[in-house]
């Protein structure tokens, strides 16, 4: 199956960072980046699919290229997954409004404006890169990420592989994970939160309530605070996580206010009220800080 749909782009909408976000594994498995677009692949409903984007001044051309028959759910499905990985779920224009006058981040937002949360395409996606992403650096994240899709992910005829579902995942063995370089306790945890998307006990729908989602996740041996929120952030697309427990927020925080040392994770907590309902968009501005320091 092979379809074809575009997506209006708002006004100074930044290419530059939806490239970015896709292109952090240079080795490109499941994602590919040019100067005009990327491909992505990833499985939808057990079908290797591959989401290929171009570029427009004021619009995104889409094709969706599938490997096999489609489901009654797989084009929703495929536009789901475009509007996340172009980062068109949360509009940032509420919150630069919010901190317009605010003193730590409204010069922040004043020097990059538009900037977008660029969403994993699935919320399993999110939250298998949550969980493989605690506690260990970013380069070795990214490294067991790509033996994640080797193992459990599908190629598809175009060359890329196509991240996993929950089933992919389930079938894996223990030893798979950790005779590749995972902790035994992050394998465990990815396999469990696998068998319990495909058992049903999990619900990975974007429609349910956050307190049920919450609740939901954090009874999972091996998923904190920390996982969760940034789940909903990159997978759910909720406007309001709070991250206090991310290291990168507390060094911003420390950088744009300066102090002897970085605000611990109840100070981090208390700083971020400020910004609710819009603490996503400001962990975004939190981190694009680091690499865009005050002048």
């Amino acid at each position: 199956m092979r379809g074809e749909l575009r997506l209006a782009l708002p006004a100074g909408y930044r290419v530059r960072d939806v490239l970015a976000f896709h292109s952090r594994d240079a080795e490109g498995l499941a994602e590919q980046v040019s100067a005009s677009g990327l491909r992505k692949g990833v499985l939808l409903d057990g079908v290797p699919v591959v989401l290929e984007v171009a570029f427009g001044e004021d619009e995104a051309r889409c094709t969706v290229d599938a490997d096999g028959a489609s489901t009654d759910a797989l084009p929703g499905r495929a536009r789901e997954a475009l509007l996340n990985i172009l980062g068109l779920r949360i509009d940032p224009a509420a919150f630069a409004d919010f901190v317009r006058d605010d003193p730590v981040l409204g010069p922040v937002v004043a020097r990059q404006p538009g900037l977008r949360i660029v969403q994993s395409a699935t919320i399993f996606e999110a939250l298998t890169w949550a969980i493989i992403g605690q506690q260990i650096n970013l380069p070795f994240a990214i490294s067991l990420r790509r033996t994640l899709i080797g193992l459990a992910g599908r190629p598809h005829p175009s060359g890329l592989w196509c991240y996993p579902e929950a089933p992919d995942v389930a079938r894996l063995a223990l030893e798979d994970l950790t005779s590749r370089k995972f902790s035994r306790a992050k394998a465990e945890t990815l396999l469990r939160f696998a068998h319990l998307v495909v058992d049903g006990k999990v619900v990975l729908d974007r429609t349910r309530s956050l307190g049920e989602v919450v609740e939901e996740l954090l009874a999972i041996k091996g998923i904190g605070p920390w996982t969760v929120n940034y789940a909903l952030l990159r997978g759910y697309g909720y406007p309001d996580c709070s991250l206090q427990g991310d290291v990168a927020v507390r060094t911003a925080f420390h950088r744009l206010l300066g102090g002897p040392e970085r605000p611990g994770i109840a100070a981090t907590e208390q700083l971020l009220l400020r910004y609710a309902p819009h603490r996503t968009m400001a962990a975004a501005y939190l981190w694009a800080s680091l690499i865009d320091p005050p002048a």
